[in-house]
């Protein structure tokens, strides 16, 4: 019988990957002191964190790795200064993520596609406060200047909202073709087909 617990291994492929993923993420994210970047994060973040993700998707053979490493983002962000709402988006596409990966029995190439598409919704969670309250937001951000948030909010008007939400989908589908296509070696001695 195959053991379904979380063991030490899984947990330090959690740990790296994680590390791995976050330091792709956060060095794009320094891309949005520029402002016509800071909505690129939800197309840049997604296409290139495909490559790592689609990786450790090949250690996944268990439930939980991606709920939890999709809630270490949410809590990574907290701590740099984004807010909470990524740990609240992060618990819900991961364990989305989590369940979709896990009905092709961690053995599926579209289904892990499909997988970073859903587990990249989290980023989305760090544009909430600026269209739910971008005021609260704005203050915290002073030192940026005002022409800066004049130029960011220019850039995020209200229908912006949805299509970043889209954007992270549509671009982690298109980060996980690329991530498959780059690990197709790594999928094949995994046993994902």
């Amino acid at each position: 019988m195959k053991n379904e617990k979380l063991m030490g291994k899984d947990l330090i492929n959690i740990g790296i990957f994680s590390a791995i993923y976050f330091i792709i993420i956060f060095a794009i994210a320094m891309l949005g002191y520029i402002p016509i970047f800071m909505p690129l994060i939800c197309v840049i973040g997604p296409l290139i964190g495909g490559i790592p993700f689609m990786l450790f998707l090949t250690k996944v053979k268990k439930f939980g790795m991606i709920l939890i490493m999709s809630l270490i983002m949410g809590i990574l962000m907290l701590l740099t200064g984004m807010g909470y709402y990524s740990i609240i988006v992060g618990a819900i596409s991961g364990f989305i993520a989590e369940m979709i990966y896990k009905s092709g029995k961690y053995q599926s190439a579209g289904k892990a596609v499909l997988t970073h598409g859903v587990f990249s919704i989290w980023m989305w969670g760090n544009f909430i406060p600026l269209f739910t309250n971008s005021e609260k937001y704005f203050s915290t951000r002073q030192d940026f200047g005002q022409e800066y948030i004049d130029a960011l909010t220019s850039l995020l008007p209200p229908w912006m909202f949805p299509t970043l939400l889209a954007a992270c989908f549509v671009c982690g589908i298109i980060g996980g073709l690329i991530g498959k296509s780059v690990m197709k070696k790594h999928f094949i001695k995994a046993g994902i087909v």
